[in-house]
């Protein structure tokens, strides 16, 4: 519970809320305590002030001091104070507490001088008590009763709003634990509902993306597993097919049998060795030989292997090279390797009197060699998975008709491996479009 988020929540804004609010009422009552004191502070003076005025038309009347004691002690209970009037000689002619009289006076805190305007000197000291201090008694026990009661009534509210807040937040948090648990015991089907737009509705369209990316990586490993057994399968079992012949004595083993099975071995030869490669690339422990290049040769060099297949199809190969193209670096043996792979996957899904072209231009500091055919095309469901491992766009093709599957995905490999891309535009019944990029040489 107390490592639960909404918990978390809670503390904190409750710590939050009790030093806002005891900041709030330490400040209040420093500054009220001072305001209170600054108002008394000006009611005494004003008081003794008024007393020494009465005093001193008093003294002016009477010629002395005698009777004063009894208007003292009047003035004593009205104001709640002890009023000590001494004479000049120190001696206390009036105490509204009957105490002093008649007897010397030490003073502890200084008096207000009585100055007649006819006489000059002072005429006596006039003594006043601080009353008893109602400024902290006003605080504590009103102000501050008020203050506390607003602060618990506010730390309620806030504590219940926080509540139901930290619940509304952490709700999409546990939604994402528990799908989170669910996708890693392997159920890739789970999604989050979440309609927030926050950043936790963000998390939760990332988390489903990756949920939809990890399933489809789940169905494409789970193709690759299928597709590496039937492609192993194929070849295997032909080649078992003709030693169990020979050895039953259905067929000689003469050349055309040895040829037979040596054309089943390079098979499954071609495609270990695609594997290893596509496995080399992904762990991007590849080698590259990279050294400057003349791509118009390499792309002259590697359309004429390919000319006698287009040509067995009645379909044209053409080539159209940008002027002055600047020299590449690049592996000649990889690019060229992928410049193959399109240009066979171009003749392999075009048909008689179809047209193939190469085109290289120059881009910035890129080349881009582009192979576009009109042929078949590729519908636009199965464009987002072309470069998948063992995708075939026809289900049906088998691997004499369509490969292995492997040759789109290790030239992607290859290009990236470059620093370069691949992409493809297709419309179907129209013909495809396949680019990469290669790195001109600095």
């Amino acid at each position: 519970m107390i490592h639960s988020l909404q918990f978390r929540i809670m503390l904190a804004f409750s710590l939050v809320i009790l030093v806002t609010v005891g900041a709030v009422f330490f400040f209040f009552s420093q500054t009220t305590k001072s305001e209170i004191n600054r108002f008394e502070e000006r009611v005494e003076h004003a008081l003794a002030t008024r007393m020494a005025v009465e005093l001193t038309h008093y003294y002016r009347l009477q010629g002395s001091w005698e009777g004063i004691q009894p208007l003292v002690e009047q003035w004593g209970t009205l104001s709640e104070r002890r009023i000590i009037l001494v004479d000049t000689g120190g001696i206390v002619v009036a105490d509204s507490q009957e105490e002093l009289l008649g007897k010397p006076y030490e003073p502890d805190s200084p008096g207000m001088v009585l100055e007649p305007p006819w006489q000059q000197g002072a005429l006596a000291m006039l003594y006043v008590s601080e009353a008893k201090s109602t400024s902290l008694y006003i605080l504590y026990n009103a102000i501050g009763r008020f203050l506390i009661w607003g602060a618990c009534v506010a730390i309620a509210v806030a504590l219940l709003l926080t509540f139901f807040l930290s619940r509304r937040i952490s709700a999409p948090i546990r939604a994402l634990t528990v799908t989170a648990r669910k996708l890693g015991q392997g159920d890739f089907s789970q999604r989050v509902q979440v309609k927030d737009k926050s950043e936790v509705g963000e998390l939760a369209q990332t988390f489903n993306s990756m949920a939809g990316d990890l399933e489809r990586a789940e169905q494409l490993r789970r193709n690759l597993t299928a597709d590496v057994a039937h492609e192993l399968r194929t070849p295997l079992s032909n080649i078992r097919g003709y030693l169990e012949a020979v050895r039953d004595g259905v067929i000689k083993p003469d050349a055309d049998t040895i040829h037979s099975l040596d054309e089943e071995a390079a098979l499954l030869s071609r495609l270990v060795d695609d594997l290893q490669e596509l496995a080399l690339a992904e762990a991007g422990e590849l080698k590259l030989v990279c050294r400057a290049e003349d791509i118009a040769e390499l792309i002259n060099q590697t359309a004429a292997v390919v000319q006698a297949e287009a040509a067995a199809k009645a379909v044209f190969v053409s080539i159209d090279l940008s002027d002055r193209l600047p020299w590449v670096n690049i592996d000649r043996q990889r690019i060229s390797q992928v410049l193959r792979n399109l240009l066979e996957n171009a003749v392999a899904h075009t048909d008689k009197g179809d047209a193939i072209t190469v085109t290289v231009t120059q881009r910035a500091d890129w080349v881009e060699v582009s192979v576009a055919d009109t042929g078949e095309g590729i519908p636009a469901e199965d464009l987002p998975n072309i470069f998948e491992r063992f995708y075939r766009v026809d289900k049906s093709r088998t691997r004499a008709t369509g490969g292995s599957g492997l040759g789109l995905t290790i030239a992607k490999r290859l290009v990236e491996a470059h620093g370069g891309k691949i992409e493809v535009q297709s419309e179907l019944g129209k013909g495809s479009r396949f680019s990469f990029t290669v790195p001109v040489m600095q």
